[in-house]
C-alpha cells in the first residue's frame, strides 16, 4: 500500500507539473509593407527587435522570428525599435501587444478581458517604417480623472481643445485615467484620441479593480481600456519605460483593502533585463503614476537606471507640481543628481472650485498652480521640461501676490510672494521695482496665499458654487521678498523674473500704489 501511494503521489505531481508547464509563443515582428496590420506574402521579418513576456526579452532573429516561454496568462508585446512604428487603433493607441488570457477575467465590478482561446500559432507584430528625429516633444497630462461624463468633458474643453493637431511626437496620461470609474475610458480615450499622436496610458490607483482578490488581477480592467500596465519603446534617440507601480493590497483580516507604491518581481526582472539592452548614450526616461520618492524600492531603481548617464523620470499622483533631486543618501549613483518631475495634473484638484462663464471649475491645485499639462522636448540625451496652463497664455508661469495698497511708512515691512508654479530649487527669481536694480528673492516653502484666500472664500454666505478645493498643502516653489523702504506715493510696476533649471526665463508684472 505504501508503495502504491507513493506512486500515485509522484504521479499527482507530474500532473500538477504538466498543468504549469511553460507554453511557447512563436511569432514573427514583420515590416508592414501595405499598412494593413497582418503579415501578407513578401512582407519580410524585421531581425533584432525585442519582444516580451513581462520578465523575459528575446530577439528577433535573421528572419524576425521570436520565441518565449509563458507560464498560463500573459501579455506578449514587442519594444519598438526607433524609426519603426507599429499601427494605430481607432483611439491613436499603438497595436504592439498580445493578451493571452484563454478563460477571460473573472467577474469583477468593471470587466477586464474576455476569453481569447487558445494561443495562435503565430502571434505576430507588424512595424511600418518611420523616420524619427533627434528633436521631438512629447505631451504629459497628469491624472485627467474625471467622475463623469460632464468631467469628460471638462477635459474636452480645457485640455483636449487647445492640444488637437499638436505637433508632438507622442501623448502620455499619466495615470488616474478616471476616478474609479474604469466604464467612462472609452468615452475619455476616444476623446484623448482625438489630439491626433499616439497616445499611452500609464495605470494609477484610481484606474484598478478593487474587488480584485490580488495585485496580479487588479490591472484587468486597466488591460482591457488601455494596454499592458507596463511596457518599453524607443522613439527617437530616447528609450522611454512605462512603470506600474501601484502595489494593490486586499483586504486580509481586520485591515482594509489598500494599495502602496511598489514593483513586483515579474516587472523589476522587465526593466533589469531592459536597461540591460540600452546603448549608454541613450537618454532613458521613466514615466509612472506615483512619485519616485515613494516607491518601496526606490533605491534600486535608482541603482540600476544609475548605470545609464542619462536618465529622467516624471509622475503625477499627488495634484501638485515639485520637483525632486534625487542624490547619494537615495541610493543615486551618480554625482549629478536624479531628476524627477511630478508633473501636476489636468484635472487640477479633482475638477473643484467655482466654475467659469463655460461652467468648468478653476481647479487650482493645493499648491496654488493652475492645472495644465507639460511639454517635454528632447534632443539627443538632453530635455527640458516646459509648463502650460490650462486655458491661459503660455507665458503664463506665476502669480505674484502682493496688496493693491500699501502705507508709505510700511513698504519696507511690505512682503511680496511669488508662486513659480513650475519653479525648483534651481530656478532664480528676482524683483525689479519700477526702473530700480532687481532684488534676489528668497525660496521658502508655506502655503500659497492666494489659495489660501480662494479656500477662505468657501466660507461665505452663501458660499461660491461648485464643489469645494482641496485643503492648503504646503509646497516649497514659493519666494519672498520686501519693497523697497523709499518708495515714493503713487503706482508702481513690479517686474518678477523667473529662469529655471533649463535656462527658460518668464516674466510677470504687478502694480501697486503707495499712499
Amino acid at each position: 500500500m505504501k508503495i502504491r501511494y507513493a506512486i500515485l503521489t509522484v504521479f499527482g505531481l507530474l500532473l500538477l507539473v504538466g498543468a504549469v508547464a511553460a507554453t511557447t509563443v512563436r511569432g514573427f515582428v514583420f515590416e508592414d509593407a501595405n499598412g494593413n496590420g497582418r503579415r501578407d506574402e513578401g512582407e519580410a521579418g524585421i531581425p533584432g527587435v525585442g519582444v516580451s513576456n513581462g520578465r523575459a526579452i528575446v530577439t528577433t532573429n535573421a528572419q524576425g522570428a521570436y520565441a518565449l516561454e509563458i507560464d498560463g496568462d500573459a501579455v506578449i508585446f514587442v519594444i519598438k525599435p526607433r524609426d519603426w512604428s507599429p499601427p494605430r487603433d481607432d483611439r491613436n493607441r499603438w497595436k504592439f501587444h498580445y493578451v493571452h488570457r484563454p478563460n477571460g477575467t473573472p467577474a469583477y465590478k468593471f470587466p477586464g478581458v474576455e476569453p481569447t482561446g487558445p494561443l495562435p500559432d503565430s502571434v505576430d507584430f507588424a512595424l511600418g517604417r518611420s523616420p524619427e528625429p533627434e528633436r521631438f516633444q512629447v505631451l504629459l497630462l497628469g491624472d485627467p480623472q474625471p467622475r463623469d461624463s460632464r468631467e469628460v468633458w471638462y477635459v474636452a474643453h480645457d485640455i483636449v481643445a487647445d492640444l488637437v493637431g499638436t505637433d508632438a511626437a507622442l501623448a502620455v496620461a499619466l495615470g488616474d485615467n478616471t476616478f474609479d470609474q474604469h466604464h467612462l475610458a472609452p468615452e475619455l480615450t476616444a476623446l484623448l484620441g482625438r489630439i491626433g499622436c499616439p497616445m499611452h496610458y500609464v495605470a494609477g490607483n484610481h484606474d484598478l479593480n478593487y474587488d480584485a482578490p490580488t495585485d496580479e488581477a487588479a490591472n484587468e480592467s486597466f488591460l482591457r481600456q488601455y494596454g499592458p500596465p507596463y511596457y518599453a519603446f524607443n522613439y527617437g534617440p530616447v528609450h522611454f519605460v512605462v512603470l506600474e507601480n501601484i502595489h494593490w493590497r486586499p483586504a486580509e483580516g481586520d485591515k482594509k483593502a489598500h494599495y502602496t507604491s511598489g514593483l513586483d518581481a515579474a516587472q523589476l526582472e522587465f526593466l533589469r533585463n531592459d536597461l540591460a539592452t540600452v546603448p549608454k548614450d541613450r537618454l532613458v526616461v521613466l514615466l509612472m503614476h506615483i512619485p519616485l520618492n515613494e516607491l518601496e524600492q526606490k533605491a534600486e531603481v535608482l541603482k540600476l537606471i544609475g548605470e545609464h548617464p542619462h536618465t529622467v523620470s516624471i509622475s503625477g499622483h499627488t495634484h501638485t507640481i515639485d520637483h525632486l533631486f534625487f542624490g547619494e543618501k537615495d541610493g543615486w549613483p551618480r554625482p549629478e543628481p536624479h531628476h524627477h518631475l511630478i508633473a501636476g495634473t489636468t484635472c487640477g484638484s479633482w475638477w473643484t472650485g467655482a466654475p467659469d462663464e463655460l461652467g468648468i471649475p478653476h481647479t487650482t491645485l493645493a499648491d496654488g498652480a493652475p492645472n495644465g499639462w507639460f511639454v517635454a522636448t528632447f534632443e539627443g540625451p538632453k530635455y527640458t521640461l516646459t509648463f502650460r496652463p490650462a486655458r491661459r497664455p503660455a507665458e503664463y508661469q506665476m502669480n505674484v501676490y502682493a496688496p493693491n495698497v500699501v502705507p508709505a511708512a510700511q513698504t519696507a515691512e511690505t512682503e511680496i510672494i511669488v508662486n513659480v508654479f513650475a519653479g525648483s530649487a534651481r530656478s532664480t527669481v528676482t524683483l525689479t521695482v519700477d526702473d530700480a536694480a532687481p532684488l534676489t528673492l528668497e525660496r521658502f516653502t508655506g502655503q500659497d496665499p492666494a489659495y489660501v484666500a480662494l479656500k477662505e472664500l468657501e466660507k461665505g454666505e452663501p458660499p461660491p458654487p461648485g464643489r469645494k478645493l482641496p485643503r492648503p498643502v504646503s509646497t516649497s516653489h514659493l519666494w519672498r521678498g520686501k519693497l523697497p523702504a523709499d518708495l515714493p506715493p503713487g503706482p508702481h510696476v513690479l517686474t518678477v523674473t523667473t529662469t529655471d533649471l533649463f535656462g527658460q526665463t518668464y516674466t510677470a508684472r504687478r502694480l501697486l500704489r503707495v499712499e
